[in-house]
């Protein structure tokens, strides 16, 4: 959705100079990633819930994570970026390239 899209590039061009591709990660990627995550998962969890009376995104962010490496697709690997760090990451660093 192009309201969803909007929301995560501005927020990814507001940090990503903060990230490089060295193996240690700075302590600021980790208020980064709760802010990504609040932002996010407001976001979806609103459209969800207007759409799927009773949702639930604590189990829905569990799910995911259960199910990871069964997934595959853009639209999963944008989900992985709120439950798990190393994809925010690299979310990033691609954006960077």
């Amino acid at each position: 959705d192009d309201d969803f899209q909007l929301i995560q590039r501005t927020f990814m061009e507001k940090h990503y100079q903060e990230f490089d591709d060295s193996e240690e990660n700075k302590l600021i990627y980790t208020s980064i990633f709760n802010e990504y995550i609040s932002l996010i998962e407001k976001y979806i969890e609103e459209k969800l819930l207007d759409r799927i009376p009773g949702f639930n995104m604590t189990a829905f962010t569990m799910s995911l994570q259960q199910h990871k490496d069964e997934m595959a697709g853009d639209i999963f690997d944008m989900l992985l970026t709120f439950t798990d760090f190393l994809a925010f990451k690299e979310m990033f660093l691609d954006y960077r390239a």
